[in-house]
């Protein structure tokens, strides 16, 4: 027998809310529908202000905040165990460990770009990545490696009850990989085809970044190459890659973080997979650790490149030249980072064909200041980058060659404008802005992972999202004015990709960002 859904339209609704409206007035008057229909029954009072007669809402609350703290133990070896609780059947466990592209002084660059790529393959344990997938997937599970500029890491996202399988695969994964000629002539592989992607691709942000980093930090830790430079491609082999692992992949450089799960069962998994746990390489000592500090230099880096062809097709990009200029900002460590991060937000920023309102960021001030009135601009974006030892802000500027001159003068001004005194209004919303932002990316398990995990490798604790919340509500306009100041005492670093033709001396950027309004000193000519 077929039964039919009840259907429901517009037209429906409005009958429905028109019957409505007859019975109240035929049971309390016409008069006085007519007064609460339009909003007369409360005439004076303001929509921020509760209505006089209406019983107060009862709120749930939290029991107690100590049941989702997180919770953070260290075995004998030297090994951080870190763990927050989440309700749910999957959770996330990984391996953080203090090894990056900073740490390569020593070695070849682009070890850890190899690393990356060599993740979970064959291991004493599985004879091949498929054999990893599979074991995985028996209990609903996914794998990653990612690495940056000064952390790299292992994870698995996988149902709860396979948490003893999770933590024995990372460990081999981590302290027992087979690196196999095949397997590193793969990776070699992968590495050019990425190092090619990067030159090609549309969007210039990642190359952009890796050249304004090499200007900031000349020849030194955060400064040194993120992606492998091709000419190491055929440097890096198993001897190279066991001689960095004997060094940087110490049980005392390593954070084991889960989201999802009770503590004690990760603690007890960590005690049976590593606290024993030999890598295949031998001994691990850290004695060879570099340790340097990064040293913020300036500087400028280009490169000549014709964009005319980037990105060709039915609606193709139009040829632009891009620029990104930073100034030294400071430590994660430091107090500073919080009003830093909220300067970030306030300058905002994004792309001239951006669609959306307020939520987006329409209301930052390279959106009011720069896009909505240079129309020729096609993007004006804040970066904010920040390491256990220095930061870099910087905006990210892209138009016609033709106009690179005014581009920069535009951003250059933007910068001396961040010294002034910041509005009430643009302060709270970026603050806002910031706490939202926050709070709406800790409700994805991953992301609450690499927080835990960063911030425990880094600090050894982690400060909860509401503890930041309040340190967010606490800046104020003098210090948002205090770091600026602070900031526009460094010296620039300026990256530049596509037709420079029109870009300004590193001198003229320099004296630009020295002086009272920010403009580019003169330049005459006698013939044009």
């Amino acid at each position: 027998m077929k039964c039919d859904k009840p259907k429901f339209s517009v037209s429906f609704l409005f009958s429905h809310h028109y019957h409505l409206n007859q019975v109240w007035a035929s049971r309390f008057g016409i008069a006085a529908y007519r007064k609460y229909s339009s909003g007369g029954g409360y005439p004076n009072i303001s929509l921020s202000t509760p209505l006089p007669g209406i019983p107060k809402p009862v709120f749930a609350s939290v029991d107690g905040h100590e049941k989702y703290e997180t919770k953070i133990t260290t075995l004998e070896n030297g090994l951080k165990v870190a763990s927050q609780n989440k309700f749910g059947q999957f959770c996330t466990v990984g391996i953080l460990i203090n090894s990056g592209s900073r740490h390569e002084t020593k070695y070849p660059s682009g070890i850890a770009h190899f690393l990356e790529k060599l993740a979970f393959s064959s291991t004493a344990q599985y004879g091949s990545k498929d054999e990893i997938l599979l074991t995985l997937e028996k209990h609903g599970g996914i794998c990653d490696c990612q690495t940056s500029r000064d952390t790299t890491m292992y994870a698995v996202s996988a149902e709860v009850k396979g948490l003893d399988t999770v933590v024995s695969l990372l460990s081999d994964a981590v302290l027992q990989p087979r690196l196999l000629d095949d397997e590193i002539e793969m990776t070699r592989m992968a590495v050019r085809f990425e190092l090619e992607d990067l030159n090609m691709r549309p969007d210039p942000e990642p190359l952009l970044t890796e050249m304004i980093h090499s200007a900031a930090y000349r020849g030194n830790t955060v400064g040194l190459p993120r992606f492998c430079p091709a000419e190491n491609v055929d440097k890096i082999d198993k001897n190279v890659l066991h001689s960095y692992l004997q060094n940087y992949y110490c049980p005392e450089r390593m954070v084991l973080a889960g989201v999802g799960i009770e503590h004690d069962q990760l603690v007890e998994c960590a005690q049976k997979y590593l606290l024993d746990g030999k890598p295949v390489w031998g001994t691990s000592s850290a004695a060879n650790v570099d340790l340097s500090v990064a040293q913020y230099t300036g500087g400028i880096v280009k490169m000549e490149k014709d964009m005319s062809n980037v990105s060709l097709g039915p609606t193709p990009i139009p040829e632009l030249t891009h620029i990104m200029i930073g100034l030294e900002s400071c430590s994660f460590l430091e107090d500073d980072f919080i009003p830093f991060a909220v300067l970030n937000m306030m300058m905002g920023g994004g792309g001239s064909f951006s669609a959306g309102g307020p939520g987006k960021g329409m209301f930052t001030r390279l959106y009011l200041n720069v896009l909505n009135r240079h129309h020729w601009m096609y993007n004006a974006t804040s970066y904010h980058h920040s390491y256990e030892d220095s930061g870099l802000l910087c905006i990210h500027a892209s138009a016609d060659p033709r106009q690179v001159r005014e581009m920069v003068e535009i951003i250059t001004r933007e910068f001396i404008q961040m010294g002034g005194s910041a509005g009430e209004m643009e302060l709270e919303r970026a603050k806002t802005q910031l706490k939202s932002m926050l709070m709406m990316n800790l409700e994805s398990r991953p992301v609450i992972f690499e927080d835990v995990g960063r911030q425990v490798l880094s600090t050894g604790k982690r400060k909860l999202p509401h503890e930041l919340c309040d340190l967010i509500s606490n800046v104020t306009a003098g210090d948002i004015k205090r770091v600026t100041t602070k900031m526009l005492r460094s010296k620039p670093a300026v990256a530049a990709l596509g037709d420079l033709t029109e870009l300004p001396s590193y001198e003229h950027i320099q004296a630009a960002l020295s002086s009272k309004d920010g403009r580019l000193p003169r330049i005459y000519r006698l013939f044009r």
